[in-house]
């Protein structure tokens, strides 16, 4: 379960400057700001709550009475984990069921602004979702415009310990002209490959099956892709390992293991695998969740290096999560951290950059940042388990490029095609 956020903690995290300005007549200057570390741009008065962006408000339009028969009027979409931006007007969602909204809250209330507050989407409520709309395509005005209402019940399923909970991570491969769309369901224990078109053509691991082995997982959590189709799989809550397989699903190798001493956890040991990403020089940068860093590994295995999220002065109650990683075109890892509930820039060495978020409900505030995404149009989309709730960012004028999320990594069709 993703840990409960701590406000008095969270309310003290400040956003940190890019930039050391040093008081005093025989200072040095500070040298000029390169590709590695980008300039800040200045801004009269205000405090930059969200960073270069501007929060679309209530965005994601409520969900629609389909040919099913279910009517949505009194329900809102529930804990959301998973989006995928395509295009700027296809826009995945791979969501963790409805939940039925408190009276006098307006249709679509996002979970985190329902009055009274019921508390995170996620949680003890499980019983009282229903599973219709898991798997849904909007365009840029957060209308549903495709869903595949004949996998409904594909993530309906009573496995133990949770119950149902929904999809982990929607993905493409950046390699794969033919856009397959793969889907993570952790409790489930199951890896999933449809067409573009919504068929089921590859499922990996076995449902309501916990194990670590070639068709077996332990709460599987992500997915990343080498050219060839070669892929990787973190795995994951409960399993201490990386996974690789083949393009066609051919199990090849697996590393990671428990620490041997929890309280001081050594390399290629694991605590919560919980998101992972490759560069373009084929190195593996994998999410340590609750060891708090980030892993690197080359495309074998091997063990290349590591570095700490948290700093030396934090109190020991303080956390850095990585729950999502993802590398950028221009090379740089950004992460979705839902210990200090931010957005953060790190260069592939492992230095801090910038940074921005505030924990809370409001819009444009953050409570679990699961799964982000930008469009071709430099759009962010931030899914929110906790606050269930999917937000569009949309980048300021005259933003500062170095603070935006860079471009995703995708398919491009061959000249002349």
């Amino acid at each position: 379960m993703i840990p409960t956020a701590r406000p008095s903690l969270l309310s003290r995290v400040v956003p940190i400057a890019t930039a050391l300005i040093v008081v005093g007549c025989s200072a040095p200057a500070p040298p000029p700001p390169t590709a590695a570390t980008p300039s800040v741009a200045l801004q009269q008065g205000g405090q930059n709550l969200f960073g270069p962006y501007k929060v679309i408000e209530n965005w994601l339009q409520p969900m629609p009475d389909e040919d099913d028969g279910v009517k949505h009027a009194g329900w809102t979409i529930g804990s959301q984990a998973a989006v995928f931006a395509e295009t700027p007007d296809r826009i995945w969602i791979a969501q963790r069921g409805e939940l039925p909204l408190p009276k006098g809250n307006p249709p679509g209330t996002p979970w985190a602004q329902v009055t009274p507050n019921p508390g995170p989407a996620t949680g003890p409520r499980l019983p009282v979702m229903r599973y219709h709309h898991v798997i849904t395509v909007v365009d840029r005005t957060g209308k549903v415009i495709q869903s595949w209402p004949q996998h409904n019940k594909l993530f309906d399923q009573p496995t133990a310990p949770l119950g149902p909970r929904g999809p982990h991570k929607i993905k493409m491969s950046p390699y794969d002209p033919e856009k397959h769309v793969w889907i993570i369901d952790d409790n489930l224990h199951q890896i999933f490959k449809f067409t573009y078109g919504g068929e089921l053509v590859m499922t990996l691991g076995q449902m309501g099956v916990e194990g670590r082995g070639p068709n077996t997982f332990a709460r599987p959590t992500d997915i990343a892709w080498l050219p060839d189709g070669t892929f990787f799989i973190s795995d994951g809550y409960h399993g201490k390992r990386v996974a690789k397989f083949a393009a066609d699903g051919t199990f090849i190798k697996d590393w990671g293991v428990a620490p041997a001493d929890p309280k001081n956890p050594g390399p290629n040991e694991f605590n919560t695998v919980h998101s992972i990403a490759i560069s373009k020089d084929r190195r593996l940068f994998v999410a340590d969740r609750q060891h708090e860093r980030i892993q690197v590994f080359d495309e074998e295995g091997k063990f290349l290096k590591m570095f700490s999220l948290r700093e030396d002065h934090w109190p020991a109650e303080a956390h850095s999560l990585p729950y999502y990683i993802m590398i950028t075109d221009d090379q740089f890892l950004w992460m979705g951290d839902g210990g200090t509930q931010r957005i953060a820039k790190y260069d592939l060495d492992g230095n801090y950059l910038y940074g921005w978020g505030q924990a809370g409900g409001m819009p444009g505030r953050l409570y679990g940042p699961h799964q982000m995404t930008v469009d071709q149009e430099g759009n962010l989309f931030v899914a929110e388990v906790q606050n269930g709730r999917i937000q569009r960012f949309e980048p300021k004028p005259n933003a500062n490029p170095a603070e935006l999320v860079g471009q995703e990594f995708r398919y491009k069709a061959p000249a002349g095609n």
